[in-house]
């Protein structure tokens, strides 16, 4: 069965607006960001309706570069087009991605805390075993929904260990996360994306209490009983960065990896290139980044007046920077619209760059890595069984529903899971 996207663009640039979720239900757009970065590397988005026109930045370099300026850019008046282009971001100044200066190197100092090496061994152990399992079980299926059965799974079941949560309500978490930030249908992605994030800050709130009381050795106990300068981190800090981990978490590892299947599925070369064991698996896992590229945009606010290519930046403008456009940059990477797990070099910025780079961004790698490796040793192939359903979002792009029928290998399943 073949995926046939709709790959309609305008002629007209200004006619593509991108702060709206349709327009990339609708249009393929690698032509416009090629003309972009072809023509107009710094590209003035019109105003559309009440909100304000901004900047769009589309080359690799001119990206890398405002990453890591923390000083003329901020991230503390938003840092995606939601809140970039509202009231601002409520977090900001307490959630790590919204912070900046002193204040966030302190916070993610903290947070790095729950990512020692201890806690990433037994986490990655961990990994490798439901990864395996979810996988050793598709298969033996014969067929089913790569995204709900598997991918949907193994990135909210780590990072919830992480954070402590009980599995019995992470299948509720994961409800919550998708609805925050992206949905599965046009109808119901403003509605239920500011419940959702209500509903997961409240969750998180009734940990602190709990871990106040009782720490554990889980992530919400690290930051409950830390301090900065001398004062302890407040209720809402704590949770607004469960918040933030729990939702970064999430959406990449599991993005990435239906990715993965799906171009694996319309590349069977590629596939057989790893399949045969050519190509390492940490050189694949970089492509698969690269090519899914999750997160399409980031964004900053200019904290005086600058200029990009000669033209005047001028205070309280925004400038978003897109990684979707950036990791096809033809300047930096060969033959960038073709999937190539033998990619080298691969200095991708689907982590983004600089002083904000993910803080997950090593448990990303290594899911991803064990389900390609899971992938490799229980089937010999597979393909796409029915309908591929994408995700509705001006953030993230990616898969929600990905029907797959695996050939299994020859021998055991059962014998390969551990």
């Amino acid at each position: 069965m073949k995926d046939l996207p709709i790959r309609a663009m305008p002629d007209d640039l200004d006619a593509v607006n991108l702060g709206d979720p349709q327009t990339f239900a609708d249009h393929d757009l690698s032509e416009y960001w090629r003309t972009l970065r072809a023509t107009r590397p710094l590209y003035r988005h019109p105003a559309v309706g009440d909100a304000p026109g901004f900047w769009v930045l589309s080359r690799y370099d001119d990206i890398v570069a405002l990453y890591r300026d923390n000083v003329t850019f901020t991230s503390e008046r938003g840092n995606v087009l939601i809140t970039l282009l509202g009231e601002g971001d409520s977090a900001a100044g307490q959630m790590v991605p919204v912070t900046d200066g002193h204040r966030h190197k302190e916070l993610r100092n903290v947070l790095l805390k729950a990512f020692s090496p201890r806690v990433l061994s037994r986490i990655g152990d961990h990994v490798r075993r439901t990864t395996r399992t979810l996988l050793a079980e598709a298969v033996d299926r014969g067929s089913g929904d790569f995204a709900l059965d598997v991918a949907s799974k193994i990135p909210m079941a780590t990072i919830c260990d992480l954070l402590g949560v009980p599995s019995q309500d992470r299948d509720y978490l994961l409800t919550l996360t998708k609805s925050a930030i992206s949905s599965d249908d046009s109808g119901e992605y403003s509605d239920a994306a500011d419940a959702a994030r209500n509903n997961i800050l409240q969750y998180f709130l009734g940990m602190v209490d709990e871990r106040r009381a009782e720490p554990t050795d889980d992530v919400v106990s690290v930051l409950a009983g830390s301090t900065i300068d001398g004062e302890p981190l407040s209720d809402d800090e704590i949770v607004l960065n469960c918040y933030s981990l729990v939702l970064g978490g999430d959406a990449t590892s599991r993005l990435a990896m239906i990715e993965a299947v799906h171009s694996f599925s319309a590349n069977p070369d590629q596939w057989a290139a790893f399949k045969r064991g050519d190509v390492p698996v940490k050189q694949a896992t970089e492509e698969v980044l690269r090519w899914s590229t999750p997160t399409m945009h980031f964004g900053r606010t200019a904290t005086r007046d600058t200029e990009i290519h000669g033209t005047p930046i001028k205070e309280g403008e925004v400038v978003t920077v897109w990684n979707v456009s950036a990791n096809r940059d033809e300047r930096v990477f060969d033959h960038p619209d073709r999937f190539l797990v033998d990619r080298s070099p691969n200095k991708h910025i689907a982590f983004g760059h600089g002083p904000h780079y993910c803080i997950g961004a090593y448990l990303a790698r290594l899911e991803i890595s064990e389900v390609l490796l899971a992938l490799r040793d229980f089937t010999d192939g597979f393909e796409l069984a029915g309908p591929v359903r994408r995700i509705y979002s001006n953030l993230l792009t990616g898969i929600s529903s990905l029907p797959v029928r695996f050939d299994p290998v020859s021998a055991e399943v059962e014998e390969l899971v551990l």
